[in-house]
């Protein structure tokens, strides 16, 4: 059977914490992962790359080139070469932070916060890489609180095949029909406005739905009356006290 993103202890909608708090800390850095969990995010959201020796490297670009004092493509680096550049992303007071591991970013998600990875690379295509991410995250105890998420339907789809019922997301600019064989999906945001029955059908095919929008506190009611179920952002203290704040004046009007 499918199994849908579920957090216990949990309510919907859940805030998803974008490369952490990259707002107040250095984007995908363990540093930004532990402000978000400080803040309350639900689910932590974090891209993957594959190194040169085969290790599961957390960052959004295809190169260390943005975010660090270093220069190359991650595909082109070993693990210990992609450690000895700072990530503090030009941000001061933050030089000592690195470029994590899965491996260590799975250590220090609390048991109350899942896991949403972006694949960015096309190594997910090989249904051996996929085996080895189901594997460690399996071996880290965290397989059944994590989604895989992608613009590219086939990379999801890869990994749906060694983990059938792991959760899918698709992230999409251009889709205004939700589609049918995921169980997440992340649309464009004026998407939903575009298709105002978007949400409806959404759940009718049982798909969670998180609008891309990572500034979301100017359209954040509009997202509370849709129902969508999770609101991913930036940064996670901004975004987590205003769903705390507006979510009573919500259900207050709902419930007239």
């Amino acid at each position: 059977m499918q199994r849908k993103l579920e957090i216990p202890g949990r309510t919907k909608p859940y805030v998803m914490a974008h490369r952490g708090n990259r707002v107040q800390c250095p984007e995908n850095t363990l540093v930004a992962f532990r402000q978000a969990f400080k803040d309350g995010a639900d689910i932590l959201e974090t891209d993957l790359h594959l190194s040169k020796d085969g290790k599961f490297i957390c960052i959004h670009d295809d190169t260390v080139d943005r975010t660090t004092d270093r220069n190359g493509r991650i595909e082109d680096l070993t693990s210990m070469e992609i450690k000895q550049a700072s990530a503090f992303n030009h941000m001061p007071g933050f030089e000592e932070e690195r470029i994590p591991l899965l491996e260590e970013t799975t250590a220090v998600l609390p048991e109350n916060v899942a896991l949403a990875l972006e694949l960015k690379s096309d190594c997910f295509l090989e249904e051996k890489f996929c085996r080895q991410l189901v594997g460690e995250l399996n071996d880290a105890g965290v397989l059944e609180r994590t989604i895989v998420l992608s613009f590219n339907m086939t990379r999801i789809l890869t990994v749906h095949k060694i983990a059938a019922d792991m959760p899918i997301g698709l992230i999409t600019m251009q889709r205004i029909i939700p589609p049918s064989q995921v169980d997440m999906v992340g649309p464009f945001f004026p998407i939903l406005w575009l298709n105002p029955f978007y949400l409806r059908v959404a759940h009718e095919r049982g798909l969670l739905v998180c609008p891309l929008d990572t500034v979301p506190e100017t359209r954040l009611k509009h997202y509370l009356k849709m129902d969508c179920d999770a609101i991913i952002t930036d940064n996670s203290a901004v975004t987590c006290q205003a769903v705390q704040d507006l979510l009573p004046t919500i259900h207050h009007t709902k419930g007239k």
